[in-house]
């Protein structure tokens, strides 16, 4: 579980809460007709830039937010070496039954093993990398839309709340509260779009990008395998996906 994604929504949250409770009742910013517009209103025209599968699958895919699992690219880089030494000593054979940590490395080697042309290993590793980007922006543009939505929305329910608020302009005791109504909306928008919605795209970009290179990796050591490069070769060839301060130094 990514710990940062719990902290900084719960603390965000939290922060706004306290900030509310600490200056009165906090009642005072529960308003339903409000949240009606701008949860109600948001989710609705969010829905029309998208498939209902994708709207329904984007709230699943947002659970990788908290409990996406990345692999450590110094451990896949030495997990590849030890597979390589393993295929240049006794064959593409002998990496069958091999214990392998990652999923799609385990998919590579198996497309080895069965003794597929690399030409062909390769493109279909790619088209696998593709359509997993593919299926990761889906998520991460529908909660770009909710955050663009959101406080378009509470615009909108502000609006109303004035128009209601100058509709009764007879009785200029019901002005301040209906005017605190309304800016409601604003605030509500302002804080699903800060708070949750875009914070929550960039954090699944952030998890798509870094399985992404770790899938490009894994693309350069099923390539180096099938090609039976040397495994410290290979080791120092895929330490370019790592900070330089990591990177393998050749002793040599």
């Amino acid at each position: 579980m990514d710990i940062a994604t719990l902290i900084g929504l719960l603390g965000g949250f939290g922060i706004i809460i306290g900030a509310i409770a600490t200056g009165g009742d906090i009642m005072l910013f529960v308003n339903v007709p409000s949240i009606l517009i701008v949860v109600g209103g948001t989710f609705m025209v969010t829905l029309m830039q998208v498939s209902l599968k994708d709207f329904l699958g984007s709230f699943s895919m947002a659970m990788k937010a908290f409990f996406y699992k990345t692999y450590d690219a110094a451990q896949l880089i030495e997990e590849a070496a030890q597979l390589a030494d393993v295929a240049r000593k006794n064959g593409l054979l002998a990496l069958e039954g091999q214990e392998i940590s990652n999923d799609f490395l385990k998919q590579g080697i198996g497309l080895c093993v069965d003794g597929h042309d690399p030409a062909l290993v390769q493109k279909m590793l790619v088209k696998d990398i593709d359509l997993t980007i593919e299926r990761h922006e889906v998520g991460q543009t529908m909660f770009k839309n909710m955050a663009t939505m959101a406080p378009a929305m509470g615009m909108i329910g502000t609006l109303v709340g004035l128009v209601q608020m100058l509709a009764n302009m007879s009785d200029p005791a019901s002005i301040g509260p209906a005017m605190a109504v309304a800016l409601l909306t604003t605030l509500y928008g302002a804080v699903i779009a800060n708070a949750f919605a875009q914070p929550l795209a960039d954090k699944l970009a952030r998890a798509s990008q870094l399985e992404q290179t770790n899938k490009y990796l894994i693309l350069e050591t099923i390539s180096g395998i099938q090609e039976g490069m040397n495994p410290r070769v290979l080791e120092q060839l895929l330490s370019s996906f790592l900070p330089s301060a990591k990177r393998v130094k050749d002793e040599e």
